[in-house]
């Protein structure tokens, strides 16, 4: 028995132990997404099933992303002055119960609640989990692991645009059961990850671990003003508000693609599959989010700017590319549709068979690499910029900022395009048009991006001077390093006290 005990504490924390932590986050992180993507695709069919109207449906989505912002600063406040595992492990059961009542609603209100419930849960997901991931990674490498944190976010928002296509087209309960069922599985996962002491990847506070102590600085409301007046983190916070106006518009993208399907004659369960499944190819360029988070490392070692500017020109660089995949053609040969197989094997046949379709692959995937560049750098700069224990509740307030734009993007895109299907446009030239005029508030985006390059290198040697000065203190003279922590402390007071 000693022997097992034994092993099993030379595991805790090991190389391995960290790995298989940072996969079950991204997993975590993967889910997360999956679940925020599952109704848009659906909207026809339960709104058909609860008699709702469809935009009745682009009202709960919008609710959701903002209600999930919401409790994300809450759930990120509480992590940032307590453990966070048991946080995390409270915040996945709670979406995976909202998930399964999504599945039994049988009225409009039932599933508005069983939503806004699995939403308050996904917040602990994100804002705590990067608060664990940024302590499992060193700052060197945070970029490409990074990547791989909101590629897993963009995996799941693949995953959930053809979970709902492929299992919800002919029940849409089906993929809710599937998804709360995958949530339960994760929560036990999460129980064997290692419980990462805060700080415990900063260079600078490297000696404190080594000489046994731990880093015991907590945020406190004293802390917030020190935050907000720290000029990157209102850029980087501030341009999650334009850029999910954008990115909250694409979840209408699945529908765009089935109005095209639609307009060429075939059924609308056809469609659905069609357009989730288009939605699906058409975003695998997100899987160049890793040389964006390789591109930003390399650059960030030459300038402390080169994060802020890889994330700026993707953002820019992608718009003429989006706007091209909307209004090109989608011509498609499904013939009779026979079973579900034979429609998938049709469409991704015309991937080589239809120019027009190969060539709207092609400005997706370079649409994508480019906006995904965002993703990684925006998480690593974030975690640059601020100390350990302020990192869950920024990227809250961060996570907040883009529910709103999410929220406002999705729920205003959806007049957009019923106003312009009033005034004579139809589908699916309407969502064309609507997605299309989205893309201008990518560029106060990309500016944001620019402005936060020129004051990210006097918060990162801030908060580098911050760290190394409490290390110091705090294994000095032989004094317990822990002995010198306080609650409430920031680099900008912290060196207002050392003046």
């Amino acid at each position: 028995m000693s022997g097992d005990a034994g092993g099993v504490a030379r595991l805790r924390g090991s190389a391995a132990h960290r790995v298989y932590s940072v996969v079950v986050f991204l997993i975590l992180a993967s889910i997360d997404n999956v679940a925020a993507v599952l109704v848009p695709p659906l909207y026809a069919p339960i709104a058909r099933d609860l008699a709702v109207p469809e935009s009745a449906l682009g009202l709960v989505t919008a609710a959701t992303f903002l209600v999930a912002a919401i409790a994300a600063v809450g759930w990120a406040y509480v992590g940032d002055r307590t453990r966070r595992k048991p946080v995390l492990l409270v915040g996945t059961l709670v979406w995976a119960v909202g998930t399964a009542g999504t599945a039994v609603s049988d009225t409009y209100v039932a599933f508005f609640g069983a939503q806004l419930v699995a939403a308050i849960g996904l917040g602990a997901v994100a804002s705590v989990g990067f608060s664990v991931v940024s302590d499992l990674i060193s700052p060197k490498r945070r970029g490409l692991v990074m990547s791989f944190w909101g590629l897993s976010q963009g995996a799941g928002t693949l995953a959930g645009t053809l979970l709902a296509g492929l299992l919800g087209a002919s029940d849409w309960r089906r993929p809710f059961v599937v998804l709360a069922i995958v949530g339960l599985v994760a929560t036990v996962a999460y129980l064997l990850t290692y419980d990462i002491p805060r700080g415990r990847s900063e260079p600078e506070l490297a000696a404190v671990f080594e000489h046994g102590g731990e880093y015991d600085h907590r945020i406190s409301r004293s802390d917030l003003p020190d935050i907000l007046r720290r000029r990157t983190n209102v850029w980087l916070v501030l341009q999650g508000v334009t850029a999910q106006f954008v990115f909250g518009s694409l979840v209408w993208l699945p529908r765009l693609f089935q109005a095209k399907a639609e307009q060429q004659g075939y059924p609308e369960e056809t469609a659905i599959v069609v357009g989730s499944l288009f939605a699906t190819l058409f975003q695998l360029g997100g899987i160049t989010s890793i040389l964006g988070g390789l591109v930003g490392d390399r650059l960030q070692r030459r300038t402390p700017r080169g994060r802020a500017l890889v994330a700026s020109i993707g953002i820019l660089g992608g718009i003429p590319f989006y706007v091209v995949l909307f209004f090109l053609p989608l011509p498609i040969d499904i013939g009779e549709p026979d079973g579900l197989g034979a429609v998938v094997a049709a469409a991704l046949t015309s991937l080589v068979t239809q120019p027009m379709v190969g060539l709207s692959f092609l400005a997706a995937l370079l649409a994508l690499a480019l906006t995904s560049a965002n993703s990684p750098n925006w998480f690593a700069l974030l975690a640059d910029v601020n100390p350990p224990e302020h990192r869950g509740t920024v990227y809250s307030l961060g996570n907040l900022a883009n529910g709103v734009g999410r929220s406002v993007g999705n729920g205003v895109v959806g007049l957009v395009f019923r106003t312009l299907e009033k005034g004579g446009i139809p589908p699916p030239l309407n969502y064309a048009i609507g997605l299309a005029a989205f893309q201008l508030f990518f560029v106060p985006t990309g500016v944001m991006y620019w402005l936060a390059s020129r004051t990210s290198p006097r918060d990162i040697e801030s908060v580098r001077h911050t760290l190394r000065a409490r290390a110091t203190a705090a294994t000095a003279d032989g004094v317990p390093p822990t002995s010198g922590t306080t609650e409430g402390s920031t680099p900008d007071s912290d060196r207002r006290r050392a003046r």
